[in-house]
């Protein structure tokens, strides 16, 4: 289930799954390293950005460290963004407090030196997709390099492409059941986003009405 993020935070799209693993320690060993502290730091992968996250871990401190923006305020990228639809922007208002319907991912799309800003803006109330938007860091701003909105939409990094889904409503299809969706893959090449890929996946429909005949007795 989607949830909301604040001005200024980004919030994850997805459930989270925990894994719980039960070690066995000799007693030898765990003498061995009896005092000795340990500590570190789960590296993010591409994907929603949780505003959740531990903080304070120790680390090793990298050579190279990722730059990776993320304090970017999505809320007030979109509505200082000219390349956003007015409606898109005025539509976009706390659903609870200032708590925003917004979706924000950081990852490496567009080969810069820094992660890229994946925003989607949702309804409140059904979490429907009206826009998915790019930005890329460039000399201390951010551009908007991609955009779609025709709602139901929806943009995820996946494995450095851009994966864009679009859900498919047949006439009399309520807006929590489409029929379909159609999903494209971008890749950032020669300075822009092309289509690489596309597919289209219809939703089964549950066949939950017939009875089963009843023998005649």
């Amino acid at each position: 289930m989607r949830g909301l993020t604040g001005e200024g935070s980004a919030r994850t799209r997805g459930s989270i799954q925990a894994v719980s693993a039960a070690l066995a320690v000799p007693t030898a060993l765990a003498l061995l390293v009896s005092g000795c502290g340990a500590g570190g730091t789960g590296a993010r992968d591409e994907g929603p950005a949780h505003a959740d996250s531990v903080a304070g871990a120790a680390a090793t401190p990298s050579a190279a460290p990722s730059k990776s923006p993320d304090n970017v305020n999505a809320v007030a990228l979109i509505k200082d963004d000219p390349k956003v639809a007015p409606e898109v922007k005025r539509d976009l208002k706390p659903c609870v407090a200032d708590e925003y319907p917004v979706d924000v991912s950081y990852g490496k799309l567009t080969k810069g030196s820094a992660d890229d800003v994946v925003v989607n803006v949702l309804t409140c109330g059904d979490a429907v997709g009206v826009g998915s938007y790019v930005y890329r860091e460039q000399g201390g701003s951010y551009e908007n390099v991609f955009k779609a909105e025709e709602p139901p939409v929806y943009a995820e990094i996946d494995r450095g492409d851009l994966v864009v889904t679009k859900q498919v409503y047949e006439k009399g299809d309520p807006v929590s059941s489409p029929s379909g969706e159609n999903v494209i893959t971008y890749r950032w090449t020669s300075g822009h986003f092309t289509e690489k890929y596309r597919t289209h996946n219809d939703y089964g429909k549950v066949a939950g009405d017939s009875a089963t005949p009843v023998p005649a007795g």
